[in-house]
């Protein structure tokens, strides 16, 4: 049986989850400016409940091995878009270079300004998960999240955070900053879990 939200589907209204509109577009949507971000003085930090904390320069985090994948998003403002391909670090090689301690559970995602979102560890650790570095063959802009963006395609886009900083492990969930302000903490699009 096919994930309803797969690019395997071909009736192409199959692939736009409830309550959906189809764009092809990339509508730019933050709260606040958007930042000005130095990389050299860039760290992406893994910290929480792992084992062996790391911090990365912008360097070492582009030196780490790449992959990408091309899948349909979906915003809680109602629009989706189809087959975006995204290049970037796959989230199972941070795994690899910073493993979570067993009762991990969560992870709270954050971003410049202070931005937290928060995802279960299990919708994480999946093959199409990835920081994002390019869209669509060119550079991510800094209003679509340059230098690292979060992409998590199965979940509403909110959860792909834009201006990623790092990621803490917790081994229980709190909400982040959207989900502090009426957003559901999860997200699934198929489901409409828009709001709390």
């Amino acid at each position: 049986m096919s994930d309803p939200g797969s690019q395997s589907v071909r009736d192409p209204s199959e692939r736009v989850p409830p309550g959906q509109t189809l764009t092809e577009k990339w509508p730019v949507l933050h709260y606040g400016s958007t930042p000005r971000v130095d990389v050299a003085r860039w760290r992406f930090r893994v910290f929480g409940r792992v084992e062996h904390p790391i911090e990365l320069t912008y360097e070492q985090f582009l030196a780490l091995p790449r992959t990408s994948v091309t899948r349909d998003i979906h915003c809680v403002t109602t629009w989706s878009r189809f087959d975006n391909t995204f290049e970037g670090i796959p989230f199972r090689e941070i795994l690899r270079l910073a493993p979570p301690m067993p009762n991990a559970r969560y992870v709270m995602v954050h971003a410049e300004y202070g931005f937290t979102t928060n995802v279960p560890l299990d919708d994480l650790d999946r093959d199409d998960v990835l920081f994002a570095l390019r869209h669509n063959g060119q550079d991510l802009t800094p209003d679509h999240g340059w230098p690292v963006r979060l992409v998590v395609p199965h979940l509403y886009f909110w959860k792909s955070a834009k201006w990623v900083r790092g990621i803490e492990f917790l081994d229980q969930d709190r909400p982040g900053f959207w989900e502090r302000n009426g957003y559901h903490m999860r997200g699934d699009p198929w489901r409409e879990e828009r709001y709390g």
